[in-house]
């Protein structure tokens, strides 16, 4: 279908780029390798016992209590310094915390001011506004700020009518940014929201809400399943440290200054 290149380093490579590829048929696959997957599964073969890890409860009381501390060398996702950071200042007490957490930390949200926006709402320093009562269930998990593609998804559906085929369409068109596609589906949504009985003026300010959020907007499923293994890390980590260092040890062990940092947070911690 496609010429192929090899690289100095054996990997074999397409010579088109992606949305080339695309159009000849073929389909691009992210595979991810995760090594605290192997990390997660050391740990529980030292502990020698079984650990459901799915039946866990994500919102334990101790692991977000650690996780607020904001040591968090080791934990999934919540290792560099401005998540530390971040973290430290959110203090979380639920897993959804987390979710919105993985999904905001991106360089777009940050610079955008909502990540600070989100922290002050969980902490009630600044006021949760819903502008229309419709809004509330949808967006009460995140404090009343979009977050997700799916809260975009899910007030095309409520507000305007859409089905969730048509308020996918509408979550592509916003991602993609086109102007014409884009005022299509905001006569769309406006229209859909009139039938409901909803007041044009706050049709129109919805969509726009939405829009510019769309420009940060990121999938909740994705994030979803990046939060739980943050979650797994820092229950092992929580109440196996010993079992839970020493894989994490081994994960490292080729590298001086990770092995370093490791060691000072197991000391901090009094494992020995």
């Amino acid at each position: 279908y496609i010429p192929l290149y090899k690289s100095s380093d054996g990997e074999i490579v397409s010579q088109f780029e992606m949305k080339g590829v695309e159009k000849l048929g073929l389909l691009k696959f992210d595979f991810l390798g995760l090594r605290n997957l192997t990390v997660i599964r050391e740990c529980i073969e030292l502990v020698g016992k079984t650990i459901p890890l799915l039946e866990i409860n994500y919102s334990d009381p101790k692991v977000m209590g650690e996780l607020s501390s904001g040591d968090t060398v080791g934990v999934f996702q919540l290792e560099s310094s401005g998540m530390r950071d971040v973290i430290r200042r959110l203090k979380p007490t639920v897993f959804e915390d987390i979710i919105a957490i993985v999904a905001l930390y991106r360089p777009g949200p940050l610079e955008g001011g909502m990540v600070d926006d989100f922290i002050l709402r969980k902490q009630g320093k600044r006021q949760l506004v819903y502008d229309s009562p419709v809004l509330e269930p949808i967006l009460k998990e995140t404090y009343g700020v979009f977050v997700y593609q799916e809260q975009v998804m899910k007030t095309a559906n409520v507000m305007a009518g859409f089905s969730l085929g048509e308020a996918d369409l509408l979550r592509r068109a916003m991602g993609k940014k086109i102007a014409s596609e884009m005022a299509q589906q905001r006569e769309k949504f406006v229209n859909g929201a009139l039938k409901l009985k909803h007041p044009e003026s706050l049709a129109q300010k919805v969509f726009d809400l939405m829009a510019e959020f769309a420009k940060y907007g990121f999938n909740k499923s994705h994030a979803a399943a990046y939060a739980m293994v943050t979650v797994q890390t820092a229950y092992l980590k929580t109440y196996y440290p010993e079992a839970f260092f020493a894989a994490l040890l081994s994960s490292e062990s080729g590298d001086q200054e990770k092995m370093g940092l490791i060691i000072r947070s197991a000391t901090d911690q009094n494992v020995k």
